[in-house]
């Protein structure tokens, strides 16, 4: 049953990978509207028809679907797209393992759930873990000379999917998964149209089609199936565990693809950052202990 979602986690590994190739010949404005184009083409046959026959019923949801393609589908990829014309992928993998610890932290304010010892500690060895990676193993010139670009591009990348899936838990709107992923992709295809008419870059070449063909059906299609199954077989709770591993596999694909070295912050800041928000997921224990009920 593990197996659904440690493969969608290795395919939106690769997907950091492709990013980064694509970063040398491909506007992020650009793959990011063919990605989504070509996915929302693969399901148009089978989904149109039957939402189109619902859509009085999904009416009062467009507002909030508009706002979770905004911040699941357009910021998060396009964000990471032109992150990764600075950062390396095994960065953008470290990066994108901070996901569960900010979904925990922004829960508190949105969802109104209890702090925990794991949530509080968890994000001190976090921040610390990221404070050494960005300084590349030295906090000192991290406050010298302030954070870059990309990273913070992919940053804002983060937090927009962490704040789409609080959102989605807290809306909790009454649609299958394909249906919700199908609903989303129509509105990213209208947030990502100015963007892509802008840059202009229309035409593709050969060798820059298997890039859009990864990003849209392993990465899109198969890993959003995957990552489906899992949550149906093992649970959402269970099933989040294995985000931990992307930081792992996009590492490993980065070094032996793309030839990326490790260095010596990249493992003690990975590392710490990777330990805070297991920390964090495992360790459930109130910050605050409920008073105990008065004596009759």
């Amino acid at each position: 049953m593990s197996g659904f979602p440690l493969i969608a986690v290795l395919l939106w590994s690769g997907n950091a990978i492709v990013s980064k190739l694509a970063a040398a010949s491909l506007a992020p404005a650009t793959i990011a509207f063919y990605r989504c184009l070509l996915a929302w083409l693969l399901l148009t046959p089978w989904l149109a028809r039957p939402l189109w026959q619902q859509r009085h019923a999904l009416r009062p949801y467009l507002g909030k679907l508009c706002l979770l393609a905004l911040l699941g589908m357009v910021l998060n990829q396009t964000l990471g797209y032109y992150a990764a014309q600075q950062v390396s992928a095994v960065n953008m993998g470290i990066h994108n393992a901070l996901i569960p610890l900010i979904t925990v932290l922004l829960s508190l304010w949105l969802l109104k759930e209890g702090p925990t010892l794991g949530a509080l500690f968890g994000t001190l060895i976090s921040l610390f873990g990221l404070v050494w990676l960005l300084g590349e193993g030295h906090p000192a010139h991290l406050l010298a000379q302030g954070i870059g670009q990309g990273d913070l591009l992919m940053l804002l990348a983060v937090f927009s999917y962490a704040l789409y899936g609080v959102l989605f838990k807290r809306w909790a709107l009454p649609l299958s998964g394909w249906q919700f992923v199908y609903l989303q992709m129509t509105a990213a295809l209208i947030w990502l149209l100015p963007d892509f008419l802008r840059v202009g870059q229309w035409q593709l070449a050969a060798v820059q089609l298997p890039l859009i063909l990864y990003a849209a059906i392993p990465a899109t299609l198969l890993g959003s199936w995957c990552w489906l199954e899992g949550v149906r077989r093992l649970g959402a709770n269970r099933t989040a565990i294995y985000m931990n591993l992307l930081p792992l596999f996009t590492a490993v694909i980065a070094v032996l693809l793309l030839g990326e070295r490790l260095a010596g912050f990249h493992l003690v800041g990975g590392g710490l950052t990777l330990a805070g928000v297991i920390l964090c997921q495992l360790w459930r224990q109130p910050l605050r202990q409920p008073p105990l009920p008065a004596a009759a």
